[in-house]
């Protein structure tokens, strides 16, 4: 037998075992958004702060803020933050807020709408979210952040904040949910960030999601989340997650604050969109990224070698025999997971979800896509966000390199 048969062999064998073991997870994963959706929320509904902030208006911008300002929630106020008055959305909100004024001057909730600036030392988001904390009612107990471009069920103020009811628990989370669209690229988009969103589950490894979060208002400021942890970052969530853990707390993952997103993206834009998520957590979380880019390396170098032994010289038929079987039950592996998170789609989004076979069709292609995020985040620290170009010097060190116009 030749070596390197030898070789995929003993490392097809290891991927036989983590692609079974990633599958036995999606399945925990399943079970607990089914579980999550029987139980009870309980009473805990403290008054609560939304800050969300906001640049240009996308196709679903009308409905989210609408989903925002409808939540089913007895006290709270919605802070939209925009960095210039220039901005698309700046006037979209202004004449919604004017509207709003005019038709019942003591509606509920009550919203706000702050023109943040801007800053050279740190992201547009994170300093929107600065001076949006700012403009935050004295009374509120809890501090909830969210991303316009996700939509929010009615109930999904009261079950972010209903974790919080638990004084051991310092932040919780949920996370984007993205559905597939009618292009191919948005389809591949769905199916490469779900299997994020399956990492987060009832385990210490959360990290929280800046477009669904919410802490309590006495923590953010007694972590200093703010003055030492937003004052130099594009990341609010990263620096969040760890001003958390440098403390000793505890993020919970709520699974009813999964939130649709769908965004329609040429495939360049999707590579340069995932590549600036991967070269985020490179700098703000590198051991993710170091065990990440093992993973894959890992995984797509055991499949490219079993391929290669298949048409290689000297293997015998029973060995391609073989060889072929372990890469098929590795890619169906991979593909029942696929299709697990398409059962998590119909039970959260039944009315969305009708291209969900993306999730188990386009599985073979995620981890070779990656792949090449987090090689290519290994060369640059540079990112384009939202039409401005960051240099990521650092966790604490930001460098803004060019703005583009407002959207």
């Amino acid at each position: 037998m030749l070596w390197f048969v030898k070789v995929f062999f003993l490392a097809g064998g290891s991927l036989i075992l983590q692609s079974a073991w990633a599958f036995l997870d999606g399945m925990r994963f399943l079970r607990l958004i089914r579980s999550s959706r029987t139980k009870p929320l309980g009473n805990y509904a403290p008054f609560a702060s939304v800050l969300i902030p906001c640049k240009g208006v996308h196709p679903g911008f009308d409905a989210n803020v609408d989903g925002f300002l409808k939540q089913d929630y007895a006290n709270f106020e919605v802070i939209f933050v925009v960095a210039t008055p220039q901005d698309l959305a700046y006037q979209n909100l202004r004449t919604r807020l004017e509207t709003r004024k005019v038709s019942a001057s003591n509606r509920k909730p009550q919203m706000s709408l702050v023109v943040a600036g801007l800053s050279d030392t740190r992201g547009e988001k994170v300093n929107n979210l600065l001076r949006g904390i700012e403009a935050v009612d004295e009374a509120a107990m809890v501090l909830v952040f969210a991303d316009i471009d996700a939509a929010p069920a009615p109930d999904w103020l009261r079950s972010i904040v209903a974790p919080l009811s638990d004084p051991s628990i310092t932040v919780s989370t949920g996370f984007r949910w993205y559905l597939p669209g009618k292009g191919f690229a948005s389809r591949l988009r769905a199916a490469w960030d779900t299997s994020i969103a399956t990492m987060m589950r009832d385990h210490d490894h959360n990290f929280a999601w800046g477009g669904s979060m919410a802490i309590r208002a006495a923590d953010f400021c007694s972590l200093r989340i703010a003055e030492r942890y937003w004052a130099n970052t594009v990341s609010d969530d990263y620096a969040l997650t760890r001003a958390v853990r440098d403390a000793g707390g505890k993020i919970v993952f709520q699974p009813r604050c999964l939130m649709a997103s769908l965004e329609e993206s040429n495939l360049w834009e999707f590579l340069r969109w995932s590549t600036r998520q991967i070269i985020i957590t490179r700098i703000y979380a590198s051991h993710i990224w170091k065990l990440g880019l093992a993973t894959y390396l890992f995984y797509c170098g055991t499949l490219a070698l079993g391929l290669m032994d298949l048409v290689v010289h000297g293997s015998s038929a029973s060995q391609r025999a073989a060889i072929a079987a372990i890469l098929l039950t590795v890619i169906l592996l991979g593909a029942a997971k696929g299709y697990v998170r398409t059962l998590v789609a119909h039970e959260l989004f039944p009315r969305d979800a009708g291209r969900g076979s993306c999730y188990w069709q386009l599985t073979p292609l995620v981890p070779w896509v990656m792949l090449s995020n987090f090689l290519a985040a290994g060369f640059t620290r540079r990112i384009v966000w939202r039409g401005t170009e960051y240099e990521l010097v650092s966790r604490e060190v930001v460098h803004v390199r060019q703005r583009a116009g407002s959207e």
